[in-house]
């Protein structure tokens, strides 16, 4: 049995409850502030990255993405158990960063 990874994509506008089967089933709530949030269950990296061409081909605006509950997995499906290796670094560049020119505007 594969794992599957529970997904939360929110989304401008209000979908109606038809679309529900053109996305693979996922649970569509209206939210107050006027955004849909698609819930459920995804196989793999690419069925997710097919629901967001979906969220794209309809012309609506994909807002965030949010696992939720998603397991971390080591190699061939086997629990992954964090380690000093995995602590990120600060990124480290030989040029200066800036903010760009429309950022330090707002």
């Amino acid at each position: 049995m594969s794992l599957m990874d529970r997904y939360e994509l929110r989304i401008g506008g209000h979908l109606d409850q038809r679309w529900t089967a053109w996305f693979d089933g996922m649970t569509l709530t209206h939210e107050h502030d006027g955004t849909t949030t698609l819930r459920g269950d995804v196989h793999d990296q690419a069925a997710l990255h097919g629901l967001i061409a979906k969220i794209r081909d309809i012309g609506v605006t994909l807002i965030s993405i949010t696992a939720i509950n998603a397991p971390t997995r080591g190699p061939v499906g086997q629990p992954h158990r964090p380690s000093s290796e995995d602590r990120t670094t600060p990124l480290e560049t030989d040029f200066p960063l800036r903010a760009c020119s429309v950022c330090a505007t707002r």
